[in-house]
């Protein structure tokens, strides 16, 4: 006999689901006793309602707020909350004027803070490039301690420095497109490619550290800003909120976009107003020749084509990763690309691993820069929740009427495993309900209507695994093996049935969140928790708990209520034990028989009809019953 089916196996399974409950209702019991959270679900905006703030863009320069402005003005309040850890916030455009910011519940004055913030785009040198990820200071100074360096020593040291701590960019994990910190800026004119002009070079000359000669000078880098630097982590997302909080004047230590870097930058020097325009299109050669490869297109006014002209002058010259400028919004860096040449005309072009959809949004990101925009709070007031508890009231009354109906079933066609569905149901209502207040409390995760509806769907998916593996059960059971080998056996065939059916809803559910907005992916997001909930359930709780209870009297015995009874499931071997099949039938063709044959034989050698259709271990059994009498009686009469 399989150990899997004897004892240490069930119980080891039905004890780790028992821990995996104790870690979930743990976690809920310490946050609310520690911490800010509760013993029930956050509900979404539909269903308590919140606050709601009405903002009108202005633009710092008195030119037009176009609808383009607006929409990237959407996308960075949306950065910003989602970072900040509020879920299922609404962020939509009003008559193209107005941008309407909707968050669920009571949010916290941070929160409202950034919303009303405004965000507008500057130019920072980079000082240092690094992974995103915190540096162990203390490993760091004791290397520095054996160099004996100093960090507001001369520049000479501090490249020893940033080589020692592996902080250049050549060392840094490779940032994605988003960050651009492998592109590169070129002249978009080669006739300007060529002007070579006279260029300073401001590198390799002893510096006070308290008196810096350009944003480029590594004595900005002073023992603070790396403390700062160090501690820094940019796959938080904390670090990844944004906002106004870095002085123009003084270097800033920060992360880019996307989280997969981060830097510590010179003093702004350049700010968004002075981009003109910005297109993003495929590269043209020098002969005129269009390539595969999309680059991003900038053109600055006059006053900011001086400033950038100086600028590309002292990078040009130094090493990297100094030889970068970092391209920010919102306080966070969108990308930063190698100064390649010397650029005096105003036409930079950015290139490098682009797509069309990374070019597009950093060119539109930068014309958004190009007109910084403040918001203007019209309103702001407490709204109640848009279907309120009555909807979700009915929406828990559909629940329990399909869960009770799911039971019914289960009991009038399983009879005692019916218990076994409503333990199985117990427990996947449980962990799913565990699950949703811990990310409430720990991701600020709010559970919308359409969550709900995603819930009561999985009482389904969660009953039609129990009927599979039920299924295959009492399959084995009519084919004539022993309880303790049918659930053995039954379910190897059920799992790569449910694995399977259990895999299509969860991929649907992942397709579904990424690609859908609003209160769908709130739908999906409860789909795909509750499918991975359902396999859990199956395999920690349902399987053990069968194999366990075969091993007793009422359902390893086959009692007529335990729902295994063999008899009232059409076993084979029960059913075969009569005297055979009348004479006629015996002498039936067997295609004929195939077509006259419905049931197993009664004790009495007749033909009766058992529960519904035969199925085909049945069919064969019969027939072969047949034909071991129909030998039997011609050896009589021969």
């Amino acid at each position: 006999m399989s150990r899997t089916t004897s004892g240490s196996r069930p119980v080891r399974a039905l004890v780790t689901l028992g821990i995996l409950l104790a870690l979930i209702f743990g976690g809920i019991f310490a946050t609310e006793k520690w911490g800010d959270g509760e013993w029930t679900p956050k509900l979404a905006l539909d269903l308590e309602g919140g606050t709601q703030i009405v903002l009108t863009p202005r633009s710092d320069t008195g030119e037009e707020v176009t609808t383009e402005a607006i929409n990237e003005a959407i996308s960075i309040i949306r950065q910003r909350v989602d970072a900040a850890g509020v879920s299922e916030a609404e962020i939509t455009s009003q008559g193209g004027q107005n941008i309407v910011v909707a968050l669920a519940g009571e949010p916290d004055q941070a929160t409202l803070d950034l919303v009303r913030e405004s965000a507008q785009m500057q130019f920072r040198p980079v000082l240092v490039e690094a992974a995103p990820e915190p540096i162990d200071e203390d490993e760091l100074d004791d290397g520095l301690d054996e160099e004996g360096l100093d960090v507001e020593g001369d520049e000479a040291d501090l490249d020893d420095l940033l080589d020692d701590a592996d902080l250049n960019a050549d060392d840094a994990d490779e940032p994605s497109d988003a960050d651009a910190s492998d592109s590169e800026v070129s002249a978009s004119d080669e006739d300007d490619a060529n002007d070579d002009e006279s260029s300073s070079n401001h590198d390799g000359d002893s510096k006070d550290a308290e008196d810096p000669e350009d944003p480029s000078d590594p004595a900005w880098v002073t023992d603070d800003v790396l403390e700062e630097f160090y501690d820094l982590d940019c796959t938080a997302d904390e670090s990844l909120i944004g906002g106004e909080k870095g002085d123009p004047e003084k270097p800033l230590v920060t992360c880019a976009e996307s989280g997969e870097a981060k830097y510590i930058l010179g003093p702004v020097e350049l700010h968004g107003d002075e981009i003109k325009t910005s297109d993003a299109g495929l590269k043209v050669t020098s002969t005129g020749a269009t390539t595969n490869e999309w680059v991003v297109d900038i053109e600055f006014k006059p006053t900011g084509k001086e400033q950038f002209a100086d600028i590309s002058r002292r990078l040009v010259e130094l090493e990297p990763p100094r030889n970068q400028f970092g391209i920010m919004l919102d306080d966070l860096v969108i990308s930063a690309p190698r100064m390649n040449q010397v650029i005096t005309d105003g036409k930079a072009q950015i290139t490098g691993d682009f797509t069309r959809e990374t070019a597009q949004t950093m060119s539109s990101q930068l014309r958004f820069g190009a007109l910084p925009l403040s918001f203007e709070v019209q309103s702001e007031e407490q709204i109640s929740a848009t279907l309120g508890t009555e909807q979700l009231e009915k929406g828990l009354i559909a629940g329990l009427i399909g869960l009770l109906l799911v039971v019914a079933y289960s009991f009038y066609q399983y009879r005692g495993l019916g218990i076994v569905t409503i333990a199985s149901l117990f427990i996947a209502g449980a962990l799913t309900y565990g699950s949703l207040v811990l990310l409430g409390s720990l991701q600020g995760y709010r559970l919308s209507l359409p969550g709900v509806a995603g819930v009561i769907i999985s009482i389904g998916i969660t009953a039609d695994s129990f009927i599979v593996y039920f299924e295959r059960v009492r399959d084995e059971v009519r084919e004539g093996r022993s309880l303790v080998a049918a659930v053995s056996q039954g379910w190897d065939r059920a799992k790569r049935t449910i694995l399977v059916s259990d895999a299509v809803s969860f991929m649907a559910a992942v397709v579904l969140y990424f690609l859908a907005v609003g209160g769908v992916r709130g739908f999906a997001f409860t789909l795909g928790l509750t499918t991975l909930i359902d396999l859990i359930v199956v395999y920690l709780f349902t399987h053990p708990m069968l194999t366990l209870l075969v091993q007793t009297r009422f359902f390893g015995g086959g009692h007529k209520l335990s729902g295994l009874d063999p008899v009232h499931l059409g076993s084979t071997v029960a059913a075969a034990r009569g005297r055979g099949l009348k004479a006629a039938a015996q002498k039936r063709s067997r295609s004929k028989r195939k077509s006259d044959l419905k049931s197993p034989l009664a004790s009495d050698g007749e033909m009766v009809r058992t529960s519904g259709r035969m199925t085909i271990a049945e069919r064969r059994a019969a027939e072969a019953a047949a034909a071991a009498e129909s030998n039997h009686d011609e050896g009589e009469e021969s």
